[in-house]
């Protein structure tokens, strides 16, 4: 068996029998829409807790696209990417695909870039107001109604992850609010992790990505990032990124 398949081999493993099975008809995709068992729904009364932390490690040797779908997907669940008034360089990029080449080898791929989810996040220390914050799962994001759009966090971010709102937006999710003056960036979908399902990206790339809980040894994640490991981007920062790669 060549390293490869082996490799393979092991992430479908880490993935569960059931997903393997499914991804060629897309079950998996319309069932995890539904819910997913990597993600169990927290009750409503119950606050968000740190007993929890939420991650996701990309396969990049097993995305078909280099993480387009994704961003797609990305888009689709929070109208960001076609703001009539903005200019290409003031579009929204809440998530984006980059392409690496290896000086030395001349190999090169693709990967999804988003927001990283720090463990000790730039971005929150510099915010003034608190706005930009962390929940007690991991989560980070941007609290629009404290937001004085001062962008000293998108600074400091070093994935380039925010963006700032130049003008103001029409067809508007409920769900994810876009506030002219105001910095986003992905959030995890945390509408849908609090209600049991899988962010949007994920469930675009099931083959792919795998999302849970990081605390959780016992959680696929968990296991699988044990079998194959995980890198950070710019690991040297000791960030400790909720965001792991297979494949860097």
């Amino acid at each position: 068996m060549s390293q490869i398949n082996a490799y393979r081999r092991k992430f479908l493993a880490a993935l569960g029998g059931v997903a393997a099975a499914g991804l060629a008809s897309g079950v998996i995709v319309r069932e995890v829409k539904a819910a997913s068992p990597d993600v169990p729904t927290r009750p409503e009364d119950q606050p968000v807790s740190n007993k929890v932390r939420w991650g996701m490690l990309i396969d990049i040797n097993r995305l078909t696209d280099g993480g387009a779908s994704m961003v797609e997907a990305c888009k689709r669940e929070h109208g960001w990417g076609n703001d009539p008034k903005a200019s290409p360089e003031q579009q929204a990029q809440w998530m984006r695909t980059v392409k690496v080449t290896d000086k030395l080898t001349k190999h090169s791929f693709t990967l999804p870039v988003m927001c990283q989810h720090c463990e000790e996040p730039p971005c929150v220390d510099v915010c003034p107001t608190g706005a930009s914050m962390k929940r007690a799962d991991g989560i980070v994001q941007v609290n629009k109604h404290i937001c004085i759009g001062c962008r000293y966090c998108m600074m400091a971010c070093p994935y380039k992850a925010r963006s700032f709102v130049h003008e103001n937006l029409t067809d508007q999710r409920v769900h994810s609010p876009r506030g002219i003056g105001t910095v986003e960036s992905c959030n995890l979908c945390v509408h849908r992790v609090d209600k049991g399902q899988l962010p949007a990206c994920v469930e675009a790339a099931p083959q792919a990505v795998i999302f849970g809980d990081l605390n959780d040894p016992t959680s696929r994640i968990s296991q699988a990032m044990k079998a194959l490991g995980g890198s950070q981007i710019r690991a040297d920062l000791s960030l400790n990124t909720g965001v792991r790669y297979l494949g860097l």
